[in-house]
């Protein structure tokens, strides 16, 4: 099969090796004729944007788990697939489970001042409440993890469809997993429905004092109305990863705050050893007709 690498340069030398090794029947390639390419690996940011040209293309296979900037592509019209990658799951509930962790702790409470802080003993994990938001791939993998150290978690997401071992609120029921979240993680796609999300009235639900943690999509969450509730105390810290404008302007009054910590997009990579097997599979399954793997609602957005 011939398959055209359509994604910026840099990402040629981390993904070819990989993919070749977990597909040797392909011919990965960066350029030829449109019209003989059986399937198109992509990430935005790359020379072409348009694929009308690649009529004949079974599947489009995104190198991103988010797939806000390829769905809306106009000139998209074959089967687009979105990034699973276990390694990048692992990765997400590592971060999530770190944060939560230090929040679940304290450890902010522990300056090295000199002054004996004796008697903050923590609540064990099984007293902790923990909401995740998005019980897609990675907030399966997040809850998960947590469960494994004893928090006691309840899920959210907008088909409410169940997962062993979390109570999952769909629908309506937002403000019902909110009120629980002593810790929240959100990895909730981007989507018309969620950009806003977390505005004044969703952050006042949340128990006075809760963390927030979001390494999934900067546009879940309403900047100033953030502020605001760090500053009267609503919110006890806010953990971001991920932000309207990347990288975060030097002047952004996040980087100021004491109850807020930033980190650079780093809460989990997409790494082409643990990727290209799931690549490989997707690209045999459509050169076989059989159903693709994590094939995109395009009416969702993901």
């Amino acid at each position: 099969m011939r398959v055209l690498f359509a994604a910026p340069q840099d990402d040629w030398p981390r993904w070819s090796a990989a993919l070749c090794r977990a597909c040797p029947e392909m011919e990965l390639l960066q350029s030829g004729d449109p019209a003989g390419f059986d399937a198109i690996i992509y990430a935005p940011g790359g020379e072409i944007e348009d694929l009308s040209p690649y009529a004949n293309a079974k599947l489009v296979q995104s190198l991103w788990a988010g797939v806000e900037r390829i769905v809306t592509n106009p000139t998209l019209t074959q089967p687009l697939a979105r990034m699973v990658d276990p390694g990048l799951a692992q990765g997400m509930a590592e971060y999530c489970t770190g944060w939560a962790m230090r929040a679940h702790l304290g450890m902010d409470g522990y300056a090295q001042d000199g002054v004996w802080r004796n008697g903050r003993n923590p609540p064990l994990a099984r007293d902790r409440n923990v909401t995740v938001l998005g019980m897609g791939e990675l907030g399966r993998a997040v809850a998960a993890m947590l469960r494994g150290i004893g928090f006691r978690v309840t899920g959210y997401s907008a088909s409410g469809r169940p997962v062993e071992g979390v109570e999952v609120f769909g629908g309506g029921d937002l403000d019902i997993a909110l009120a629980r979240a002593e810790i929240l993680v959100t990895l909730l796609p981007d989507t018309a429905a969620t950009r806003g999300l977390m505005d004044a009235r969703h952050l006042a639900t949340l128990p006075r004092g809760a963390w927030l943690i979001n390494p999934g999509r900067g546009t879940l969450i309403e900047d100033e109305a953030l502020l605001a509730a760090l500053d009267r105390g609503q919110l006890g810290h806010a953990v971001l990863d991920v932000f309207r404008t990347e990288p975060l302007p030097a002047e952004h009054p996040f980087w100021a705050h004491p109850r807020v910590s930033v980190t650079p997009h780093i809460a989990a990579a997409t790494r082409p050893e643990t990727a290209a097997p799931v690549v490989a599979e997707n690209l045999r399954r459509a050169m076989d007709g059989r159903p693709l793997l994590h094939l995109v609602d395009r009416e969702r957005g993901y």
